[in-house]
């Protein structure tokens, strides 16, 4: 599997960047963390707009950076979108997108304009000028500007943060539809978790300048380290399902899990397709016994203790942390802890009291 391998070392008066990572050079991996982490800086290394003194990147085979060796922006191959979409205003549409299409050799040009336009949807607005359009319209424009560029990298720095949610879910599902269709890994900054959960398959989490955890969302998100970062009301479960069927008498959908099954309120997304669910930490409550009893609690899944977390006798909380086919998060009071008695490997009962769906992919696209 291509990776993409980078090490940076950058030391400022008040800031210091250490980060080692080896990532998969597809899919989007998302950079998170709050204000001062070094996201930014990260950001600036990869691309070659800032050089760490010590530093080291390759992608694809191919080094960027090392002892002796800079590969200078210019000829990196990267796509970069900002938070403003930069649009040249005295320029249609279609020459705003072939801006760096011509300044590609020839011999590689990967993508062409036909093709990315259809993708992002921009067909029609070819003769507009950026005035003319909307702040979601001039950011796939964006997009499509630095894709047209052939890039082996494409990199984001917050491009949502300037839109309204409305912006923003127009633009997040054409991000994903470009890593499905062009195979172009993406780095993506945020600091939202919500498109975090929307767009993440590796995620990253610096703090202090440091990498405080790196994985799947699936891992990331349910691992008690990362608490700090994606916040106690966000920590829990991450789970890519599939649509099996939709139950219109009762208003839901239900959902296949590693085998297992979870309802949620009805879904307009074919059978078949693939939804992304959050689950809340402490959405999850815990049982030894066999719900054989008819209950109200419509989600039950079968898993194992994997581990009880670290037992603070000031506070009456514990994280206990489950496998069902994936990681899943629980806490629970330390009273409910005691009376269950919970050790490692145990077989337990996952009664699920709220299920957030966060994300949806068509196969295929």
């Amino acid at each position: 599997m291509d990776l993409l391998e980078a090490k940076f070392k950058v030391n400022y008066p008040e800031f210091n960047l250490d980060v080692e990572l080896n990532l998969p050079a597809r899919g989007v991996t998302v950079v998170f963390g709050p204000s001062g982490s070094g996201k930014t800086t990260l950001l600036r290394c990869l691309s070659g707009l800032e050089k760490a003194p010590s530093g080291y990147m390759k992608i694809a085979g191919q080094v960027w950076q090392d002892e002796g060796i800079f590969i200078p922006i210019q000829e990196r191959k990267i796509g970069l979108v900002f938070q403003e979409s930069r649009l040249f205003p005295h320029l249609s549409i279609q020459d705003n997108l072939l801006y760096g299409y011509q300044r590609t050799h020839p011999a590689e040009r990967n993508l062409q304009l036909g093709e990315v336009a259809q993708v992002l949807n921009l067909e029609a607005l070819l003769k507009r000028r950026p005035e003319k359009l909307s702040g979601g319209e001039r950011q796939r424009v964006a997009i499509g500007r630095a894709l047209l560029t052939s890039p082996k990298l494409l990199i984001m720095d917050e491009p949502l943060a300037s839109l309204d949610r409305q912006l923003k879910a127009e633009i997040i599902p054409f991000i994903k539809r470009i890593e499905n269709k062009f195979k172009t890994p993406i780095v993506y900054v945020t600091h939202s978790v919500n498109e975090v959960l929307q767009l993440v398959d590796t995620m990253v989490i610096l703090k202090s300048g440091k990498v405080e955890n790196i994985g799947s969302v699936e891992e990331v998100f349910s691992d008690v380290q990362s608490r700090d970062a994606v916040g106690d009301e966000q920590l829990g479960a991450v789970l890519e399902t599939l649509v099996l069927e939709h139950d219109e008498e009762f208003g839901l959908t239900r959902l296949d899990f590693m085998g297992q099954v979870l309802h949620v309120p009805r879904q307009n997304i074919p059978v078949g397709q693939s939804l992304r669910v959050h689950i809340h930490s402490r959405d999850v409550s815990l049982s030894i016994a066999s719900p054989a009893e008819a209950t109200s609690v419509l989600n039950i899944l079968r898993a194992k203790v994997e581990k009880v977390g670290v037992i603070d006798l000031k506070g009456y909380s514990v994280d206990i942390e489950l496998d069902a086919g994936g990681p899943i998060l629980a806490t629970i009071t330390r009273k409910s802890l005691a009376t269950l008695n919970l050790q490692p490997g145990q077989p337990i009962y996952v009664h699920i009291k709220a299920i957030k769906m966060v994300h949806h992919s068509a196969s295929g696209e």
